[in-house]
């Protein structure tokens, strides 16, 4: 049964969520994990995201995740969803991802953002030269897009500075969105657009339509491409649906108090006692998110996928249970349907969710 009268593509944004009593290397070794089984299901991409300065994530470096699971992975393109632009280097971003791209041709997204991806005192830090000035992020857009085609312009003095190393093939560039502002620079530069429902839940429909109204044609893209970017959990199980959205209701409202620190657990978020203002900002994050048994997500995402036109969902998953995690993927590419036109390599058979 389709979602659509269209297919609907599926990936994965991957936060690298560390759990309580968990460590780091434990998330890197999930994500290894996560990345095979989405390969193996069918999903169209692997996004990493990039934070800073906090303990609940282990993330800080997309572009060195994605050599690591790019080798371990055979189909999915892999990318960042996002490289916080303004803390970076143009010129290193361009030669990372030129370097990424020669190792895995074709395979590469290069999701590029400008929100901090923590703090500003950890911005300027990263990047002591960044001002927050939004036309810088455009100056940075315009010469990255010099230096990843070989352009002479400004921004690598009329093509004295070159990327390295120089390839024939080049990343697949995203614009990532929550405010919508960023989907006019993505029509402006003819790049695809992933609107973050996950960040803001209003506004997402209205961008891309913009977005695909003021599309300008670029030398890789001919037309618009969109994405949109959702957290998500699927269960069979009633109990553990209400426990990961008890979960989910917790974590957010604890970042939107800035308590970015904490490691929430099930007991923890089943047991708080909201306020009716917290309750009402819980109700408005629930926007943000889709958790249900797979019969309740059909509904969800079919409502979805109505309202955004949207070509491909990203979804980002935290569970208390590293299994739970596994398996929503997996229950989610039988919904999509997924599976059925997947063509796995040889030797790489569709695996269990409990034995990936």
């Amino acid at each position: 049964m389709s979602l659509s009268s269209k297919p609907i593509r599926l990936s994965v944004l991957d936060q690298t969520p560390i759990r309580k009593g968990s460590d780091a290397p434990a998330s890197l070794q999930e994500s290894i994990r996560l990345a095979r089984l989405a390969d193996r299901l069918g999903y169209t991409r692997y996004w990493l995201s990039e934070h800073h300065n906090t303990i609940t994530l282990a993330g800080s470096a997309p572009e060195i995740l994605i050599a690591r699971l790019a080798a371990e992975t055979h189909q999915m393109r892999i990318g960042s969803g996002g490289i916080m632009l303004p803390n970076h280097s143009t010129l290193k971003v361009a030669e990372n991802f030129r370097l990424l791209e020669a190792l895995y041709p074709g395979r590469i997204d290069l999701g590029l953002g400008r929100a901090p991806g923590g703090d500003r005192l950890t911005a300027q830090l990263l990047n002591p030269t960044n001002t927050f000035d939004p036309q810088e992020y455009i100056k940075q857009l315009r010469d990255l897009e010099a230096f990843l085609t070989d352009t002479p312009a400004p921004g690598n003095y009329e093509g004295k500075i070159r990327a390295i190393p120089r390839i024939d093939t080049r990343p697949e560039l995203w614009m990532l969105t929550s405010s919508g502002e960023s989907a006019f620079l993505a029509a402006h530069f003819g790049m695809a657009l992933c609107y973050a429902q996950f960040i803001n839940p209003v506004g997402g429909p209205e961008a891309i339509r913009a977005y695909r109204n003021r599309f300008k044609p670029s030398a890789t893209l001919s037309e618009p491409k969109t994405a949109v970017g959702i957290f998500a959990f699927c269960s069979e199980d009633p109990q553990k649906v209400h426990e990961t959205q008890a979960l989910i209701d917790y974590r957010l409202l604890g970042f939107e108090k800035g308590q970015y620190d904490e490691i929430p657990t099930v007991a923890v978020a089943l047991s708080y006692d909201y306020t009716p203002a917290e309750w009402q900002r819980v109700l408005h994050n629930r926007r943000r998110t889709a958790v249900g048994t797979p019969e309740q997500l059909r509904d969800k995402f079919a409502g979805l996928a109505a309202d955004f036109d949207a070509d491909e969902f990203v979804i980002s998953t935290f569970t208390e249970n590293p299994a739970d995690r596994l398996r929503s993927y997996e229950l989610l590419a039988q919904l999509f349907e997924l599976m059925p036109n997947f063509k796995h390599e040889a030797g790489h058979p569709v695996p269990s969710a409990h034995n990936s």
